[in-house]
């Protein structure tokens, strides 16, 4: 009964940012909907990461007893995570911390997670690892991989169901590898992340109701994250391509944004725009299905129909990175199977010649002639 108990506690405190939001939205929800990025029609509560931290220190109080690593693993990632969340929940609040002071909070989540659990320490190439054997190298690695990753996850967190689903499928692989491996405290964390993040998803997808916002985002991308460094620091037959391969989707997402703003477009990479792949998806697979005209004439529900083809797309890199787990040559093969997928559809939406196959049947038009 573990896992249900942190889906319903997650669920509870969700239920209840849901039921008091007319008192607190004008600070809690994202009310400008001509932002570039924006996709919703309502304001709606964006610290939706308070019922994914509730849920797992629920997992926490409930396993931690049982398991002597989990009594000190446990609540140490929390203390690590603890800067960026709050960095993104302020955020969400204030909407007045800049990119770059959320950026140092999650270099500084890494660093202490480092100093406390140890970090990078083997990539796979022997040159690589004779050079992270000297600390400093360790400490600045650890700090932008782990750092960029919690910010990764941000990036996909655009559409109802999309950031949440893609970090289940992530803990769930997560999860799965742990236990071929026998690390019991990285699976029950990573089961325990997953059950929190369904019960937040109730709320979330299909209907919008709350959102993870910075804060969930940033606490669901560094507790993966790390879980993905503790399991091939603890565990030498895990590959450590299987620590990028797992997070490769907004690991992705990211350096494409970061390419396509700076080389293609020329603007600043912080720059927001509409031109995620998920955007992408949203407006020419999902939303000219109902309507060409505006967008308050689409459905509610639209939203939420963009993100099943996002989570299809990510397992075609999960799947296989979660089979084969410790071999570097098949887990390349997945990262670079995803990226091509990716960048053909990408190519295609952005350029109009959106694939038919992909299209949605036609529930708007047609439907009102019968």
């Amino acid at each position: 009964m573990t896992w249900p108990v942190i889906g319903i506690v997650a669920f509870v405190v969700g239920g209840l940012i849901v039921a008091s939001e007319r008192w607190h939205v004008r600070l809690t929800g994202d009310t400008d909907m001509h932002k570039p990025q924006a996709v919703h029609t309502r304001p709606a509560p964006r610290v939706g990461g308070l019922a994914v931290v509730a849920g797992s220190l629920a997992g926490l109080l409930v396993l931690g007893p049982s398991n002597m690593t989990l009594t000190w693993l446990w609540p140490v990632l929390f203390i690590a995570a603890m800067p960026v969340f709050v960095a993104g929940l302020l955020e969400d609040i204030t909407k007045d911390v800049g990119s770059g002071k959320r950026l140092v909070a999650a270099f500084l989540s890494a660093a202490i997670a480092w100093w406390l659990l140890g970090g990078v320490s083997r990539v796979g190439w022997s040159w690589a690892d004779a050079a992270l054997a000297f600390w400093p190298l360790s400490l600045v690695f650890t700090m932008v991989a782990v750092g960029g990753c919690t910010h990764a996850l941000n990036i996909v967190d655009g559409m109802n169901g999309l950031a949440g689903m893609i970090a289940t499928l992530m803990s769930v692989s997560l999860a799965l590898v742990a236990l071929q491996v026998q690390d019991v405290p990285i699976f029950l964390i990573a089961t325990a992340l997953a059950s929190a993040t369904l019960g937040f998803l109730v709320w979330n997808f299909p209907f919008g109701r709350v959102f993870l916002g910075d804060g969930g985002a940033y606490f669901l991308g560094f507790m993966l994250a790390e879980l993905a460094v503790q399991l091939v620091v603890r565990n030498p037959g895990v590959s450590p391509f299987y620590a990028l391969a797992v997070l490769f989707y907004p690991v992705f997402e990211t350096l494409f944004s970061i390419w396509r703003r700076r080389f293609k477009r020329g603007v600043p990479v912080d720059q927001p725009d509409a031109l995620h792949l998920h955007q992408l998806v949203f407006r020419r697979l999902v939303r000219v299905t109902f309507s060409r005209d505006r967008r308050h004439a689409v459905p509610a529900l639209c939203n939420a129909l963009a993100s099943p083809y996002l989570w299809v797309l990510a397992l075609i890199g999960l799947v296989p990175a979660t089979i084969w787990w410790d071999d570097p040559w098949m887990l390349c093969i997945s990262m670079a199977a995803f990226a091509g997928v990716y960048i053909w559809l990408y190519s295609r939406l952005v350029s109009w010649r959106r694939p038919r196959w992909l299209l949605l049947p036609s529930l708007g038009r047609g439907g009102r002639h019968k």
